[in-house]
């Protein structure tokens, strides 16, 4: 038994001697915190950036923001942590950096830059129109806010272009999902997506196409006289598109591809319908 506690007891002399060498080993390959002065800091992380190692230049800023919070610097570094996220393609970690430096500095003569970044990091993670556009409505609820608040800015003029570039995307989506409903058969759930093109995205350059599907639709069900106003609405509006000749065609059976032969017709079929 003694022998017993003998050994046990040097076993524990041993862990400890192991335990203390093992901690010592690990204190020595851990990098010493030093605090380093502003301007240091906040010049490394433009250097880093200025050479597209955007990872290493978000560590400098918030390095920043961390060891000098009441610096001038500190929130100049803010803004910039986040663009280097952006640069980085890391929209998330923008869009929160952002969100941080929005709810601590309404105020800041950068503000309106930090709004449009953060539209810019929702815009640019828009994916094609096969895919759920959750992330679209998100960029245009952000643009939309650029614009209402910002509306003299610089920022506002490029977000009014960009918003107009997502609703036709967002549109793109309607079409997409509607002609494969309508391929099916499924023609009232076809009608539903076409109405919200014609409806809720106006401007974009799917509308010709969606008042076309939308008479092609409604003729399929017998509807005449809705197909009809669709195909009025589409002649009327856009009398030069090719939509509207298939319109026309679709529920006239005459081809009107060829107004040298009959002068002036086409630019008036569209009032075929009253």
């Amino acid at each position: 038994m003694k022998r017993y506690r003998l050994t046990l007891a040097r076993l524990c002399s041993l862990a400890g001697i192991l335990f203390a060498v093992a901690a010592c080993s690990g204190s020595e390959k851990e990098a010493p915190y030093v605090e380093k002065p502003v301007n240091d800091l906040y010049n490394s992380g433009v250097s880093a950036m200025e050479n597209r190692r955007y990872e290493e230049a978000a560590s400098a800023f918030e390095e920043v923001e961390r060891q000098h919070p009441y610096s001038v610097w500190s929130t100049k570094a803010q803004l910039m942590a986040a663009y280097s996220h952006f640069e980085n393609s890391k929209y998330d970690d923008a869009i929160i950096a952002l969100n941080r430096y929005i709810q601590l500095h309404p105020g800041n003569r950068d503000i309106a830059y930090a709004y449009y970044l953060k539209a810019l990091s929702f815009y640019e993670q828009i994916s094609d129109v096969q895919r759920d556009q959750g992330v679209t409505n998100q960029a245009m609820t952000a643009l939309r806010d650029v614009i209402r608040r910002f509306p003299e800015t610089k920022y506002a003029r490029d977000a009014k272009l960009k918003l107009d570039l997502t609703q036709d995307h967002l549109a793109g989506k309607e079409m997409t999902v509607g002609r494969y409903y309508l391929r099916r058969g499924e023609i009232l759930a076809a009608i539903n997506r076409f109405r919200v093109v014609v409806d809720n995205f106006e401007t974009t350059s799917h509308v010709p196409e969606a008042l076309h599907r939308l008479a092609e639709a409604y003729a399929s069900l017998g509807m005449s006289e809705e197909a009809k106003k669709a195909a009025a609405v589409l002649g009327h509006n856009y009398p030069g598109s090719e939509w509207y000749v298939d319109s026309y065609a679709l529920m006239t059976g005459d081809d009107i591809r060829k107004p040298k032969e009959r002068p002036g017709f086409f630019r008036r079929a569209w009032n075929w319908v009253f």
